[in-house]
């Protein structure tokens, strides 16, 4: 599968319950503006994603490729497990000064995002495929696939969501990476061990 669709799928998943979609809900409801505030989530996402990306990248000419593949392996594990942990929202992050819809929205989605599950899962991705447009195009439209549905239906869509399948079935595929991963980064080991025996 290629990085944009693994990207895509991958944070598609993860943002569902997650905080910044629970944002999503509140600001949905409080503005009942659906354009400017889906178009803040989607510059918020960008701007954000794209710094995400660009870390991730900037990763990859520090270490050798083989420590950049354990250190990613370890890293997708992590996020499988923190996948599975519920995320706690802040009202807070929904009270800013009123800037407008837009303004408001991409405050508050920006800030909501730095740390986040998404956003270390950017990083993650891009320093694996090392492909900034493709991962940050991908992570993009995943925080969109979740968001905007959360924005036009509200709470009602969220309700039939089943959400601890969803964060397990992302959680599965960050574990299945890391495993991959690791595996990759061990295989010029393991076939060295083997031509020592075998030698």
């Amino acid at each position: 599968m290629s990085a944009f669709s693994i990207s895509t799928g991958i944070v598609a998943l993860a943002e569902i319950g997650d905080k910044t979609q629970l944002l999503a809900f509140i600001l949905a409801a409080k503005f009942k503006k659906p354009v400017p505030i889906i178009l803040g989530i989607l510059v918020a996402t960008l701007v954000n994603h794209g710094f995400a990306g660009a870390i991730g990248a900037w990763l990859t000419s520090l270490v050798d490729p083989q420590t950049m593949a354990y250190i990613l392996g370890v890293s997708f594990i992590a996020m499988a497990l923190w996948t599975l942990i519920p995320d706690k929202f802040d009202e807070n992050d929904a009270k800013l000064a009123h800037f407008g819809v837009f303004c408001t929205t991409l405050i508050a989605f920006f800030l909501a995002e730095m740390g986040d599950k998404t956003q270390v899962a950017t990083v993650a991705l891009a320093a694996k495929y090392q492909s900034l447009a493709l991962v940050v195009a991908g992570t993009t439209f995943g925080m969109m696939l979740a968001n905007v549905p959360a924005v036009l239906f509200g709470n009602k869509a969220a309700q039939k969501i089943p959400v601890k399948w969803v964060h397990g079935i992302a959680a599965a595929i960050f574990a299945i990476l890391g495993v991959v991963t690791l595996i990759g980064a061990m295989k010029p080991e393991l076939f060295g061990t083997f031509t020592t025996y075998t030698g």
